[in-house]
């Protein structure tokens, strides 16, 4: 992290390194959660003897947890700083991952569900909190690295997975050895993050209705969480069922996915110097819902090599999402009248309900349909997301 040093003293410059380096293994850590529950899916299905409709409430459950955690998320890590927050988000996620296949019952299961979004939702903010903070002492753009360690984590999460089943590891040891370790890595790492509590001022914290341009761009980023939502929780699930993949292999696309995100999200920050935000949006929602319409119609038609094709797809679909967070975002800390982190959070509010809306909505079209024509969403969502990106405001300098 040397390279972001510019602006800080030779005695600043070590906690810093440190608190970046701890972050960006936050990040990491909350992608292979995400990764591994992803990757398992069809493992929860299998469980509970859930069909599609069922599932879809499953992870309705999660989402609603997540959105309800908005509205105290904010004023809870102002209270605790963010280095406490995370350690609490990071060992709760972790400790009710590592059950979710040994549950008695779809209720259970259900409730612990609303507590996994919740505390999800929780450890996201937190680690979005300390990396605007560690951005504002560097001087320079940083996000883009650390999301890109999100998407890093996702491909280890479901690469291990994928690794695991091919040994015949069970599904519930795998699930709850990787959700206890990451655990435990996330509360040590934390005594690295900055000892920061974002905004004193609780009134600063407090969640924001948004509404004009904040609001066309809340829309927007929701378009984007749908699309990365459903690849998160159905992808592995399309490809085992529909493609009739193994789930070691089917588990690699969702790996395929998120490399491709990462290694977008890597270079993002140079890309956004060198090309307009809204060129980048454009043309990666064009690009995701061009890939998404062949992965489905290939897999429709039996193409002879549908998982080279599937994968491919799925990377294309990747990178073309990778940008869209954070340019959003980035346009929503534009919008005047309103300050960077109370628009920030008015649009990822937006944005969980993205999550909140995506399992119902693919599980009812696919319990009606099939999960061929559900992932057709994605694309739906991609060219909404193409169409509106003239309306992001136009960064200055």
């Amino acid at each position: 992290m040397g390279p972001f040093l510019n602006h800080t003293t030779p005695q600043t410059a070590l906690p810093l390194t440190l608190a970046c380096n701890a972050t960006r293994v936050q990040f990491a850590i909350l992608g292979m959660l995400a990764g591994t529950w992803g990757a398992h899916i069809p493992s929860v299905k299998r469980q509970y003897g859930l069909d599609e409709a069922s599932l879809s409430w499953v992870l309705l459950a999660a989402g609603c947890g997540a959105v309800a955690s908005l509205f105290f998320a904010g004023k809870l890590v102002a209270r605790l700083g963010a280095r406490n927050a995370v350690a609490g988000g990071g060992l709760l996620m972790g400790l009710v991952l590592a059950v979710v296949l040994v549950l008695p019952g779809l209720p259970l299961l259900l409730a612990m569900m609303v507590v996994f979004g919740a505390s999800m939702s929780l450890f996201d903010v937190s680690i979005n909190a300390e990396g605007t903070e560690l951005e504002s002492l560097y001087g320079r753009p940083i996000m883009g690295n650390l999301h890109a360690m999100f998407s890093v984590g996702g491909m280890l999460g479901a690469g291990l997975t994928s690794a695991l089943l091919r040994h015949g590891v069970p599904a519930v040891t795998q699930v709850a050895g990787i959700a206890l370790a990451c655990a435990a890595v996330s509360v040590v790492v934390s005594r690295g993050m900055l000892d920061t509590h974002p905004s004193h001022d609780a009134s600063h914290a407090s969640f924001t209705w948004p509404r004009g341009l904040l609001l066309l761009i809340g829309l927007l980023v929701f378009a984007g969480m749908v699309a990365e939502g459903v690849m998160y929780d159905w992808s592995v699930l399309y490809l085992k069922q529909e493609i009739g993949m193994p789930q070691a292999q089917a588990a690699m696309g969702y790996a395929v996915f998120s490399a491709a995100m990462a290694g977008t999200r890597f270079v993002g920050d140079a890309l956004r110097q060198r090309f307009s935000e809204r060129t980048l949006l454009f043309w990666g929602a064009a690009l995701s819902a061009c890939a998404m319409a062949l992965v489905l119609v290939a897999g429709s038609v039996s193409v002879a090599a549908v998982a080279s094709v599937a994968f491919v797809g799925f990377a294309m679909v990747g990178s073309g999402l990778a940008l869209v967070v954070p340019i959003l975002f980035s346009a929503a800390s534009r919008v005047p009248g309103v300050s960077p982190a109370a628009a920030i959070a008015a649009v990822s509010s937006i944005g969980y309900a993205g999550f909140m809306v995506g399992p119902p909505l693919i599980g009812g079209i696919a319990q009606h349909s099939s999960l061929t024509w559900a992932l057709s969403v994605v694309a739906l969502a991609a060219s909404v997301l193409a169409v509106g990106s003239r309306l992001v405001p136009v960064r200055v300098g």
